[in-house]
């Protein structure tokens, strides 16, 4: 029996779980999760709902059945078929914590996705991702090539029909054209000391202010840097005893559990944006 996942977005109104509901069963579907949220500053209406069609139903014959209360309540709605997997771009630097993590947890089927290809601007992780069947694409960044670069980047990204960058510590900033051109499609992490310790090293200089958490935060890109809609944050406790090495491990793994979640909540259709904002179904 296919599987089908429903996320919609409306101004709140009395009836719409009724409605939703109704709709879903009428089309002989079965409902396998459902969760909705009621945003009180933005009168906003979010739902999410998983739930198994009968044999031969296609999301065009749902989407029909759907229509007449998508209008009677003037949702956004998006209607995704589970067993078809989002096309994904891996784009790395220098560290690759996060990089790893992500292709171990893809490779066991953790993360229900297409890794097309992983993109990085040095040659440093060629092989590693090679060893796993993947498509190795070297973008260099230089003082003359950032343009080209990134042209490059637009064309592997229209070629390979990608749907979802994830920027696994890739330390080069996308430009404000790109970023509105892929905006909900590209997930960032970092970790969670800006604005406080900006630029190199911001563990040594957590470390040298005696912090007693550092943490990571996951979000979608967008022209304002580091500002786009938190997705998934975490912490964890430190003390006085860690060297700033110690901090760097530790921040190694937030960071790597972290856009992990997000990303596995983006494949699942678990996010919904509310303006600058996220809803996530957990």
């Amino acid at each position: 029996m296919p599987e089908l996942v429903l996320t919609l977005s409306c101004t709140d109104r009395k009836g719409i779980v009724g409605a939703v509901g109704s709709s879903i069963a009428a089309q002989d579907c079965n409902i396998l999760e459902s969760a909705q949220y009621f945003d009180r500053a933005s009168r906003r209406f979010f739902m999410r709902v998983h739930f198994a069609a009968p044999s031969g139903m296609t999301g065009e014959r749902f989407r029909e059945g759907f229509r007449p209360t998508l209008l009677a309540y003037d949702m956004d709605a998006n209607l995704v078929d589970v067993a078809k997997r989002q096309r994904v771009l891996i784009m790395v630097s220098k560290s690759g914590h996060c990089l790893n993590d992500l292709l171990y947890r893809w490779r066991i089927g953790q993360l229900a996705m297409d890794l097309v290809g992983v993109a990085s601007n040095h040659e440093d992780w060629r092989a590693r991702v090679e060893a796993e069947g993947v498509p190795f694409h070297h973008l260099p960044v230089g003082p003359c090539r950032r343009s080209a670069q990134e042209a490059a980047l637009g064309q592997l990204i229209e070629r390979e029909a990608v749907e979802l960058v994830v920027l696994a510590r890739y330390m080069q900033i996308l430009s404000d054209d790109l970023s509105r051109r892929l905006e909900g499609r590209v997930i960032n992490i970092h970790h969670s000391f800006l604005p406080s310790f900006k630029g190199a090293k911001p563990y040594h200089q957590a470390h040298a202010r005696g912090v007693k958490l550092i943490g990571a935060t996951a979000h979608y890109v967008t022209p304002e840097l580091d500002e786009g809609p938190i997705i998934e944050q975490d912490v964890e406790r430190v003390d006085h005893t860690m060297t700033p090495d110690d901090l760097v491990a530790a921040g190694r793994d937030v960071e790597s559990r972290v856009l992990a979640r997000a990303v596995r909540c983006h494949l699942e259709r678990r996010i919904l944006l509310n303006g600058s904002s996220t809803v996530v179904f957990r």
